[in-house]
This record gives C-alpha cells, sequence and structure tokens, in this order.
C-alpha cells in the first residue's frame, strides 16, 4: 500500500487512532448536530455507489449504506484500528454493502469513474499535497459526480478547541493548529478550498458556513469523561508540571459544565460543508 503522508499515517495508524477506537460512541455522539446538517447535503440515491474519504469509525459509512441499500460505500481510512470498529459495527448491522479499506485516497488506485458520490465528514484535511488528492477522487467519480466535505472552519471560530487551548496553555504561548497546513484546519480557508477544488478539475464549488455545536455528553460528568481523554486534552498537558495541570484541567472542567444545558452538554463548533461536481 502506497503512503504519501508518512507522518500522519503513523499518528492514526497509531495511538491516535487507537484512542478515537477507543471512544467511538462517544465521537461519533458528538456529531449529532452537524451530522444531521451534513448527511442532508449528502442525500444518497438509493443505487449510489459512495467513496467514503476517513471514514473512522464508520458513523457516516453505516448511514450511507442504510441509505443505499443496492448502492455500495467503499470508506478508506489510515487508520487500522478505527476500520477495526467500523467492520465491526457493519456487521453487527448486517450491512453487506460495505468495504473498508486501508488506503491513503491521495494515491489510492480507485478505478475511474467507479463512484457516484465522494463523501467525508472532518476526514479530508490531511492529505500531504491536497491538490494531488483531490485530483485523485475527482478520477474516481463518474463525470458529473458530486463532491461533500465537511471540515472545520478557521480554529478561532472553533469554541470547543479555543477553550481546550485557553484552559491548558497555563498562561504560555502555546501555538495552536495552523490553517492550511496538513491537520484539522487543512481546510478552513474559503479561498485555499477554492483554489485546490478547482485545481483538482471540480466545477461548481459551493461552501457553506454551518455553526452546530459538538455535543459532548448527556451531563457535565458524562462530557468530563470524554473531554478528558481527547488528543488536544492529551497533548496540551503531558509536559505540564502536575500541579499546573492539575489547575489548568479544573479550569477547563469548569469551562466544560458552563456549556451544560438541558438536551446535555455542548460547545460551539463552527463547519464547512462543501459540494462540488466532478
Amino acid at each position: 500500500m502506497e503512503i504519501a503522508n508518512e507522518q500522519m499515517a503513523a499518528a492514526w495508524d497509531g495511538d491516535e487512532g487507537a484512542g478515537w477506537a477507543e471512544n467511538a460512541e462517544r465521537y461519533e455522539a458528538s456529531r449529532r448536530y452537524f451530522g444531521v446538517r451534513l448527511f442532508a447535503k449528502v442525500a444518497p440515491a438509493d443505487g449510489d455507489h459512495v467513496l467514503e474519504i476517513g471514514c473512522g469509525t464508520g458513523a457516516l459509512t453505516r448511514q450511507l449504506a442504510r441509505a443505499a441499500p443496492n448502492g455500495s460505500v467503499l470508506g478508506v481510512d489510515l487508520s487500522s484500528p478505527m476500520l477495526e470498529h467500523a467492520r465491526h459495527r457493519a456487521r453487527d448491522e448486517g450491512l453487506s454493502n460495505v468495504d473498508l479499506i486501508r488506503a491513503d485516497a491521495q494515491v489510492h488506485p480507485f478505478a475511474p469513474g467507479e463512484f457516484d458520490l465522494a463523501v467525508s465528514e472532518f476526514g479530508s484535511m490531511f492529505f500531504e499535497d491536497p491538490v494531488a488528492a483531490f485530483t485523485n477522487i475527482r478520477r474516481a467519480l463518474r463525470a458529473g459526480g458530486r463532491l461533500v466535505l465537511a471540515t472545520w472552519r478557521p480554529f478561532e471560530e472553533n469554541v470547543w478547541l479555543a477553550t481546550i487551548f485557553r484552559a491548558l496553555a497555563a498562561g504560555s504561548a502555546v501555538p495552536t493548529p495552523p490553517t492550511g497546513q496538513p491537520g484539522p484546519f487543512g481546510l478552513a480557508d474559503e479561498g485555499t478550498v477554492r483554489r485546490i477544488l478547482t485545481e483538482a478539475g471540480f466545477t461548481d464549488i459551493e461552501m457553506t458556513p454551518v455553526d452546530a455545536p459538538m455535543w459532548l455528553g448527556k451531563d457535565v460528568d458524562d462530557a468530563w469523561e470524554f473531554v478528558s481523554v481527547m488528543g488536544p486534552v492529551r497533548g496540551l498537558t503531558a509536559g505540564l508540571d502536575p500541579d499546573v495541570a492539575r489547575d489548568a484541567l479544573a479550569g477547563l472542567r469548569r469551562d466544560v459544565a458552563a456549556c451544560a444545558t438541558p438536551d446535555g452538554v455542548a460547545m460551539g463548533a463552527a463547519e464547512w460543508i462543501i459540494t462540488a461536481s466532478a
């Protein structure tokens, strides 16, 4: 298997991916608000053949498979632990029209024109060469096929992550994830996205800003169990003095508690829903 971005592959096939697989139900539940918006835009037809990029633990994969029982879904991801979880869940639900493979969508040799629809929910921002990646994905689509992506808007618009960084910086100048580089904000800038997709051969590009919160748990204790094991929290506290880390985490827990609602704990999130034609 050819991998273009070895650094991302190592992370997602290692501890990062294992952490997501271990907490799959929590991560999948966190999408309850923005996932609805994305799926309404995807709107797969019953017989569609769908390529899902960065399928992770398979929540969207299963939705797509149920919506297109006479079609098929190929989910690709770099993370073996997440793919294994996705396979188990698809088998448990009796979804026979799902195939899941470990592959880098930037370079994987998809059959030309094989798919009607390519979809990604926060899995398309990590490519080493995004123009090459989306060119490869476009070739895998039939003429007139659709691309639908959910990506994060800029860091400062995402309250959930900005809150984590602010609380755990502990007074230090902690660098935030960069925009336009492989990572969570790789497709955060509208102009950059339009350039990448245009150079990759896509047309009719539309970018819709969506403000839909990230759901963290049914109550404060439940939400804190999830937040405390998130990758950014583990990473930001790893090098802190134990006393400093304890105080910083206590402050973050207060921030989480402040976001409690009758429907659970949710923090603001800012996404793009991006559509284009092959």
